[in-house]
């Protein structure tokens, strides 16, 4: 089988893979954003995959509307976070219908990119209630000597199978600048916005960093053959020269703004 068509699909491809690979979100990361909240709170979560944030939104008292375009991830969640005030819906959240002035909260984690730059803005101001806040996470890569050299020494290996880094290089960690910052800062309907920075390495042994790599978009989209030959070759670089452990120099950022 091939890739998916579209590539926010490359996810529902590997939905139990993505569910064991893919990390949580520091508590105090939460803790700043319910504490812009009213209680209990009526939020629209954005992109959840298979949970890793709706549990801390469910475990602090929310009421969550997640909204999942893939259906093997939202199955997923359903069936591992069982909640009477969790409401699971597959769909696009740039098109589906939405009532109008109904949440608390617009909150995503890590998946705000893939809502097209209107978007982004547009559907948190309509069904945002007045003094709504949008919340978006993002796990920010980072150039930090945590990683021992790991990430340079692949850097020839993704060459070699056309998936080199395109773009402006990692940031420092004192650098991080979420892209929705810009997008919020830009449009008057939302109040000054505020981005709170948590360091969040991330360490895996060989295995579990092969995993993480297959719960990737662009990991997903290869062809089998180049996606076995990348995985084959990175894994082996982990286990001969990095002692079988990989950390991954992460900050985790909260941006906030309020509708006014």
């Amino acid at each position: 089988m091939g890739p998916p068509d579209d590539i926010r699909l490359s996810f529902n491809e590997a939905a139990e893979l993505y569910d064991r690979a893919r990390p949580s979100y520091p508590r105090e990361l939460f803790d700043a954003f319910f504490e812009m909240l009213p209680e209990p709170p009526d939020v629209i979560e954005v992109g959840p995959g298979t949970g890793q944030a709706t549990k801390d939104l469910i475990g602090r008292g929310a009421s969550v509307h997640a909204i999942e375009i893939g259906p093997a991830m939202a199955a997923r969640l359903e069936a591992s976070l069982s909640s009477d005030r969790l409401r699971v819906s597959v769909g696009d959240f740039e098109t589906m219908h939405i009532d109008t002035a109904t949440a608390d909260a617009v909150f995503s984690a890590t998946a705000y990119h893939w809502i097209s730059p209107g978007a982004q803005t547009d559907r948190p101001a309509s069904v945002l209630r007045s003094g709504g806040v949008l919340a978006v996470v993002d796990l920010i890569q980072v150039a930090s000597g945590d990683d021992r050299g790991f990430f340079a020494a692949c850097d020839p290996i993704y060459q070699r199978y056309g998936q080199g880094h395109v773009g402006p290089p990692a940031p420092t960690r004192d650098a991080v600048d979420p892209p929705i910052r810009r997008v919020l800062a830009a449009d008057p309907r939302f109040g000054p916005v505020t981005v709170r920075r948590y360091d969040w390495n991330q360490t895996y042994d060989a295995s579990e960093y092969r995993e993480l790599m297959l719960s990737f978009s662009g990991t997903q989209m290869m062809e089998l053959p180049d996606r076995l030959g990348l995985l084959d070759a990175v894994e082996s670089l982990v286990h001969n020269e990095f002692d079988g452990v990989v950390t991954r120099p992460l900050v985790a950022t909260l941006a906030t703004a309020v509708l006014a």
